[in-house]
């Protein structure tokens, strides 16, 4: 048997250990503790030492609480947007009926395992920068969804990350082509025919002034 290691007294997460209760399992000693709750419980010291145990089990209960609580996001009337952020990140990655499946899922794109919880999700989310209006991002577009690799931007830069998006580079300058159509006063609708159906270089399509257009040979 490996040498005791002494524990009382010692803190574990909201457990203090308070004494030896001479019992053993599978060559561990049993210790007795008292909760930051007022619960006391016996734990096996290396679920201890190794932080699987923190707490007398109030800590998970109130974790089921907290996320039914944030289910209740979900709940009838209107939704709250991060649970809204959370429904449709699901859906895009791993429902082939979506019609954005193709672009996601349909690519190889995943929700990370834990954000599969929503409570986790959006407990990340108000952490993270989250605010009304904002909008979730992948920092890598070919990335899976996961804290290290999203953030939260407006729908302007959202739209400028997609992958669908052409970047246009004049004088210098690089925008996506909505970004030079508001930039200009040009309806974007001119701009892309300009570019794609009437293939005019790219200077002419963002300077000659619209009017000149039903002129265009």
């Amino acid at each position: 048997m490996a040498k005791k290691k002494e524990l009382a007294g010692q803190r574990f997460g909201r457990l203090v250990v308070l004494y030896d209760t001479g019992e053993r399992k599978g060559g561990q000693v049993v210790w007795r503790c008292r909760c930051d709750c007022g619960n006391e419980v016996n734990v096996v010291g290396y679920n201890l030492t190794s932080g699987h145990t923190t707490s007398c089990g109030c800590y998970h209960r109130e974790r089921a609480a907290e996320a039914n609580t944030m289910h209740g996001m979900a709940g009838r009337g209107e939704r709250h947007p991060v649970y809204d952020a959370w429904f449709h990140m699901l859906q895009r990655c791993e429902n082939p009926k979506n019609k954005n499946y193709k672009d996601y899922g349909g690519r190889g794109i995943k929700v990370c395992a834990e954000w599969h919880d929503p409570a986790v999700f959006i407990e990340w989310a108000l952490a993270n920068g989250w605010q009304k209006g904002l909008q979730i991002d992948r920092i890598d577009n070919n990335g899976n969804y996961g804290p290290s690799n999203c953030h939260w931007v407006s729908s302007k830069e959202n739209n400028r990350n997609r992958r669908s998006n052409r970047l246009i580079t004049f004088d210098g300058k690089t925008q996506t082509m909505t970004e030079w159509a508001e930039e200009l006063s040009i309806s974007y609708c001119t701009l892309k025919d300009r570019i794609n159906k009437l293939h005019w270089p790219i200077e002419r399509a963002l300077v000659e002034p619209v009017r000149r257009l039903n002129h265009a040979s």
